[in-house]
């Protein structure tokens, strides 16, 4: 999954688990509030009923002492009359207070329906058998009768009552029907109080198993999907976490250790080792025709080659062993508790008689003829570093043996090891001192003798051991990664001779320089070579690059094919060297890309007393001719060879017979020996006729 994505899907999850949360605390918050609200409700209600019925409970005892009062009053002396009076009169003050207070606190409308209802508070206020309203206005009204009456007797009031004392006389009955009215009234307002409040808590009931039928509803619905969106994106996190640390030290082909990981834990293995007293065996294996098996069969069965090796590697060893592919077909197997030497050989000749066994790919069988190189702790190291050294230098041995085969690591090895270490120092200071030499060796064609071109061939004199042969440096060079800076460094030499060859006028043909493909993926390699010719002020077209057939093969994995087409766009030949000894089909052979094969020299030595030799040569002319593709044969030697090849129609030749490599100053004078003399005016002495 790309990066976008990823960010897209954890911004979508943030946003749902956010909108979950605050949805699911917003219906939650609302419940809450709910039932907070009518919970008030039940309490305000319930204040109201309690304030009510403090009413009723205090009207019944005002009716009594009203009652009471009149009685007292018309009973007691005159003296106390007037403090009765006083007592009377603030009686039925409260009374019809309290009164005016119910009937506005209660809403009682004497015009409403409800008044027939046996169950409402209108229904005893003004309806039958009741009619409290009636009664309490009838004893409101006899006790200021009453008062007034008293008063007017007393001279205590204003203009006092008029209407006769028979008519002043309170009725018990009218205080009774009062007295009963009030108690019907204090148990309807109970009734509906407990009715009311009845409702409430029904409600409240409903409102709290809605707000947990809420609450499981949230948590099925918003919080399970948002835990479960989570735990799974957790579990991803986890799982991805887990490939990467297992990616870190996993070869991602194969399934083995990886580099890293050996580098990690191989410490840990020698002081195992070490503790126990054992001896750790390392064998480094690596696939002797892997290379073939790639460009024949393709990357696909290489690659099921290396998955195959990798598993017959596991089946080989215990589970205390240690199995890493270093990269390519390179592969390190580490073996505790190795036991004796014989004991090492016995399982390395196990191991590879396992791992050379035939493999079959889509019907095709391939020998993958893998060898081994085996150091032992603490017999040939101590050390992680050399122990890999030692054992990948024994491996070396065995691939030289023939392959197929595998070498301890040994004293003369070890030699071999401390001089390719020098070697390699010497190398980098002779890069460092720009200490390698150019030499030139001519191509001519065989019917004019013409110079058609001239090699630049690497050479290296050592300060203290004089000439190093190039199959000695050039191996190690390439191992260490030292060729693209010697290229440069032959490169830039060989333009600046020729430059200067062009510049007196000496005919060279063309200046073919061999470029690896180590030094055609460096990439800045096509401006050095143009910033080189323009300062040198050779043209272009004086330059030919010689690659070999494994460099073409390499192009759609490097991009090299992109680069050598830029090269050649700017009028550089491009050649193909050693040709007929790699895997290259015939459709990289193209004139719009080569501009000239190089028959290896394999081919043309004793070309003349070999058929098959001349078979192969002359049909690689021909396709050639056929293609409008040059062609230079090297390696001649003999002047039998030459006539062979002047036969079969080959007529550009390298090799001995021609010329050996010459350094720059021997070349020139070769060069301007052979280079057409120009035709020079005379100026004749005297007068002319």
């Amino acid at each position: 999954m790309s990066q976008q994505p990823v960010h897209s899907v954890s911004r979508k999850l943030i946003l749902l688990i956010k909108s979950g949360y605050w949805l699911a605390l917003l219906i939650i918050a609302t419940m809450v509030m709910a039932s907070f609200i009518l919970l008030q409700q039940m309490m305000a209600a319930q204040q109201h009923n309690d304030a009510l019925l403090n009413i009723v409970s205090t009207q019944k005892a005002l009716s009594q002492r009203i009652v009471f009062l009149a009685g007292a009053t018309g009973a007691a002396a005159r003296d106390k009359q007037p403090a009765l009076v006083a007592a009377l009169k603030q009686a039925t003050a409260e009374f019809e207070t309290n009164y005016d207070l119910l009937l506005d606190q209660t809403g009682a409308d004497p015009t409403s329906p409800a008044r027939l209802d046996p169950k409402s508070i209108e229904n005893v206020l003004f309806a039958k058998p009741f009619h409290l309203d009636y009664f309490s206005v009838g004893l409101i009204a006899n006790g200021e009768r009453l008062i007034s009456s008293f008063e007017s007797k007393l001279a205590i009031g204003g203009e006092g009552y008029k209407g006769g004392a028979e008519r002043v006389n309170l009725d018990a009955s009218v205080a009774n029907a009062t007295l009963s009215g009030y108690a019907a009234l204090g148990q309807r307002i109970s009734a509906y109080a407990d009715e009311r409040s009845g409702q409430l808590l029904d409600l409240h009931r409903t409102l709290f198993f809605a707000t947990l039928g809420v609450i499981v509803l949230v948590a099925l619905f918003i919080f399970r999907p948002m835990s479960n969106a989570i735990l799974r994106k957790t579990r991803e996190l986890v799982d991805a976490r887990n490939s990467m640390a297992f990616i870190a030290v996993h070869d991602g082909l194969t399934g083995l250790h990886n580099r890293t990981f050996l580098t990690d834990h191989f410490d840990t293995l020698i002081k195992g080792a070490h503790r126990r007293r054992e001896r750790l065996a390392v064998i480094q294996l690596d696939l002797d025709r892997f290379k073939q098996i790639n460009d024949t069969l393709g990357h696909a069965a290489g690659d099921y080659v290396l998955v195959v090796t990798a598993q017959r590697m596991r089946d080989s060893c215990r589970a205390s062993d240690l199995c890493a592919r270093l990269g390519g077909d390179e592969f390190v197997m580490i073996l505790n508790g190795a036991g004796s030497t014989e004991d090492i050989h016995m399982l390395g000749r196990r191991i590879l008689e396992q791992i050379n066994e035939p493999i079959v790919f889509q019907g095709t069988t391939i020998l993958p003829g893998a060898s081994g190189g085996i150091a032992v702790y603490p017999v040939d190291a101590d050390n992680a570093e050399d122990l890999l050294v030692h054992a990948d230098l024994a491996l070396y041995s065995a691939k030289k043996l023939g392959g197929g085969n595998f070498s301890f690591f040994s004293e003369e090895l070890r030699r071999e090891l401390d001089y390719r270490k020098q070697l390699e120092h010497d190398i980098r200071t002779a890069i460092a001192d720009k200490a390698f030499e150019v030499y030139f060796q001519p191509q001519v064609s065989l019917a004019s003798g013409t110079i058609s071109g001239i090699e630049a061939l690497v050479r290296w004199k050592h300060a203290d051991r004089g000439m190093i042969s190039p199959g000695e440096f050039i191996p190690v060079a390439e191992k260490c990664g030292f060729m693209p800076e010697i290229g440069r460094i032959v490169i830039g030499k060989a333009i600046n001779e020729a430059a200067e060859w062009d510049r007196a006028g000496i005919a060279f043909g063309r200046l073919a320089v061999n470029v690896s493909g180590t030094e055609l993926r460096e990439p800045d390699f096509d401006k050095f070579l143009f910033d080189t010719l323009e300062k040198a002020g050779l043209a272009p077209q004086k330059l030919s690059l010689e690659i070999v057939e494994s460099v073409i093969l390499d192009d759609e994995k490097t991009g090299i094919a992109a680069k050598l087409r830029h090269i050649r766009a700017a009028g550089v030949h491009l050649e193909l060297d050693d040709f007929g000894t790699g895997y290259a089909s015939l459709s990289h052979v193209n004139p719009n890309e080569i501009d000239r094969l190089k028959i290896d020299r394999r081919f043309v030595q004793n070309i003349n007393e070999n058929g098959d030799n001349s078979k192969i040569v002359r049909a690689i002319t021909e396709l050639a001719r056929g293609l409008g593709i040059s062609i230079v044969a090297e390696g001649a030697e003999t002047e039998a060879e030459l006539d062979s090849l002047m036969a079969i129609g080959c007529d550009q030749v390298q090799g001995y017979s021609i010329a050996f490599p010459m350094p720059q100053d021997k070349a020139r004078e070769w060069l301007m020996a052979r280079s057409p003399k120009k035709a020079r005016l005379k100026v004749l002495q005297g007068s002319l006729a």
